[in-house]
């Protein structure tokens, strides 16, 4: 009778010396109280408490943790936005009592400061300031935050902005004007390029004209030595300069005539253009020649007797 008894007391206390001992994991803090008050706080490894007597009231984690904290707000220039505030913090071994007792929500305290924080900030920045301003506004985070949890046992090891999302009409106008801007840039540069291909095209144009002048002007001195040297050779043979220039344009007239009947598709027409027009036209030019010297002479008279 008497071992029937005995075997659930040892049972029981088997369970009992069990439950002395627990396991706190590598970079963890356990917490034990006593009758409700603490008394203990245990270090990673197998530790042991008095049973019934002690409890394991928590547990404290020492690894780095982070918080993700959205906010919204307005920017100076009247534009809401939202910024996403990473927060990197850590228990501070020597002040897990502070960490475990002081505070009951350390998120939710640490989320109101981080809110305190950016809607003080952000309001006095214009949206590109925002965006360009975004590591001093991570600073002042992280300045509060390290003003007000280390009393809590808790160290702010790095805050920061990761995210700023304006509202989407914003940045639909946003990208609106960053294209615009792209397109002007891309119109000024294909203005240059147009306005360098006219003033090339201009300077070869002016050159070929100048060459070109050039070209007209040595021809036609070389057709004035040519008349000047053919009226040199008639004269030799004793025909004088008028007869030999009425002979010399009847000749080009007869040049120009043969050239036209080599092209077989040229649509030039020359008038007056009949059996005898060289021979009117060589008359009249004599003719004109004579006049023209008398009308001279005639002049010339008129002005010895004046002068007498």
């Amino acid at each position: 009778m008497g071992s029937y008894i005995l075997i659930p007391i040892l049972f029981i206390g088997l369970i009992i010396l069990l439950s002395s001992f627990f396991i706190v994991r590598q970079q963890t803090s356990a917490i034990i109280e006593r009758f409700g008050r603490f008394q203990a706080i245990k270090p990673s490894g197998l530790q042991m408490k008095i049973p019934i007597i002690d409890r394991v009231a928590g547990r404290l984690s020492l690894k780095i943790q982070q918080l993700d904290v959205i906010v919204e707000t307005k920017t100076k220039d009247d534009v809401f936005v939202r910024l996403k505030v990473s927060v990197q913090f850590v228990v501070i071994k020597t002040k897990v009592y502070d960490a475990f007792y002081k505070l009951d929500y350390p998120h939710d305290q640490i989320t109101s400061y981080v809110f305190d924080v950016v809607r003080a900030e952000v309001p006095k920045m214009k949206l590109d300031d925002v965006f360009l301003k975004k590591d001093d506004i991570a600073i002042a985070v992280k300045s509060e935050l390290n003003d007000a949890m280390l009393e809590y046992g808790f160290d702010i090891i790095k805050t920061l902005v990761t995210d700023i999302d304006p509202d989407a009409q914003v940045k639909t106008a946003m990208n609106r004007i960053n294209a615009a801007e792209r397109e002007k840039i891309a119109a000024q540069y294909e203005g240059d390029a147009q306005r360098i291909l006219i003033v090339e095209k201009a300077k070869a144009e002016a050159e070929s004209k100048r060459l070109q002048g050039q070209g007209i002007a040595d021809q036609r001195r070389e057709i004035a030595r040519g008349l000047e040297e053919s009226v040199e050779v008639l004269n030799r043979v004793g025909i004088n300069s008028q007869e030999a220039s009425a002979l010399i344009v009847v000749t080009q007239h007869y040049d120009t005539l043969q050239s036209i009947g080599e092209e077989t598709n040229s649509n030039l027409i020359l008038l007056p253009n009949s059996p005898q027009a060289g021979s009117d036209m060589l008359n009249n030019m004599v003719a004109s020649f004579a006049a023209s010297n008398q009308i001279g002479e005639a002049m010339k008279r008129a002005r010895e007797n004046k002068e007498s």
